[in-house]
């Protein structure tokens, strides 16, 4: 039995109750099936009003700066964001925070055996600091942009190779991902893959999906889920409606570029086609998922995308671009299709496609069954156990 120190900004709160679920979902999923025990500490930006005309930086001020979550204790210390140059400086003050909190928890009786970081900078690299000024041994989980993008700039890449070469294992949630971190020059015996799992219990199909999608002649019902950036390409998933007459969508998330979207929506002469329904929870998610006929994942880079796999547990197949770990879990018919090119034109082509080779009911639920979190939490386990043992 081990106890881990969790150490990321990516981890929901009260107040931003999605933010990096995937996190979450992945040390509940370790704690349930093992002996270990955690605690996180989940920094946000110090922000002195929480005033909403402040908007998202009002949020971080609402964060409590200890809360618990499913038994798990979870502390909120604050650092500081500088602008313009906070990109350089912020692990820095992320690792003071951490520290001071850590040194907080411990006088309080706890000691840990392992750092367990996500998101590799600046999060990782602040907890590389962090490991070595307390001799703790670190794994850090990278997930995506901060290996495709950040990871090719010269001062943050070179810190986070500094902290690859500090960390006991570098863990990348796709074959994709890790073959780049290799190419960066992360040291390839420390990194492995261990692609993210699904939870085949919250994720199923309602008891009504099946007579719904078995009507013919209905129209078809897109969903399309993520931060409403420029990245995720809903804007492209908007602009495909244009070829689609028979389509509506349905767009999760919230972000900077509602406005725009909704105003493109107008544009395109889709808007009475197109519904936005900003963030929403667990429940209300899958009941998004089971009502769809299709998932559209338009994005230009992944690391390995829980949208798919979650709807595919909701038997929903998914029409998705060809990035990052998408094509390793998009192995058969039953998934869905696989786009050869990110655009419109490419996505209203595989929406017409899936049409006409829909899968029966229920065999993309039953392809998505082998994507449970077994295997990885196991794998991830023995990382623990192994990083705990390399300090004793």
């Amino acid at each position: 039995m081990g106890k881990l120190l969790v150490a990321t900004t990516l981890y929901p709160n009260q107040v931003q109750f999605r933010h990096g679920i995937f996190v979450e979902a992945r040390l509940r999923r370790l704690l349930a099936a093992s002996d270990h025990r955690a605690t996180v500490i989940a920094p946000v930006p110090w922000f002195p009003f929480t005033s909403q005309r402040f908007t998202r930086y009002a949020e971080y001020a609402r964060v409590p700066h200890v809360e618990q979550r499913h038994g798990i204790d979870i502390y909120h210390p604050r650092y500081l964001v500088v602008p313009k140059i906070g990109m350089l400086l912020t692990p820095l003050f992320l690792a003071w925070a951490m520290w001071r909190q850590l040194r907080a928890i411990e006088r309080d009786g706890d000691r840990f055996d392992v750092i367990d970081a996500h998101y590799y900078y600046p999060d990782g690299v602040a907890a590389a600091i962090l490991a070595r000024v307390c001799r703790l041994p670190l794994l850090i989980t990278a997930r995506g942009t901060d290996i495709n993008v950040i990871a090719k700039m010269r001062v943050p890449g070179a810190l986070m190779r500094w902290a690859a070469r500090t960390a006991h294992c570098s863990i990348a949630v796709s074959a994709a991902l890790q073959q780049t971190m290799c190419d960066l020059g992360f040291p390839a015996i420390r990194v492995r893959a261990l692609r993210n799992g699904v939870d085949l219990q919250h994720f199923q199909p309602p008891s009504t999906a099946a007579s719904e999608r078995d009507r013919p002649g209905k129209q078809i019902k897109l969903l399309s889920v993520g931060n409403l950036i420029e990245l995720k390409g809903h804007d492209l998933v908007v602009e495909a409606l244009t070829m689609l007459d028979e389509c509506t969508l349905t767009i999760v998330g919230d972000g900077p570029l509602r406005d725009t979207l909704e105003q493109q929506a107008h544009v395109c002469g889709v808007a009475d086609r197109v519904y936005f329904v900003g963030a929403v929870d667990q429940a209300r998610l899958v009941e998004l998922y089971g009502e769809s006929d299709m998932l559209v994942l338009a994005s230009s880079r992944e690391g390995m995308p829980n949208v798919v796999l979650e709807a595919m547990a909701c038997d929903t197949p998914v029409v998705a671009t060809n990035v990052g770990g998408v094509p390793e879990i998009m192995l058969a018919p039953e998934a869905g299709v696989l786009l050869a090119r990110r655009d419109a034109a490419a996505i209203a082509e595989g929406v017409r496609h899936l049409r006409e080779h829909y899968p029966s009911i229920g065999a993309t639920r039953k392809y998505a069954e082998q994507f449970s979190w077994d295997r990885t939490i196991h794998d991830l386990s023995e990382l623990i156990a192994a990083a705990a043992d390399s300090a004793s």
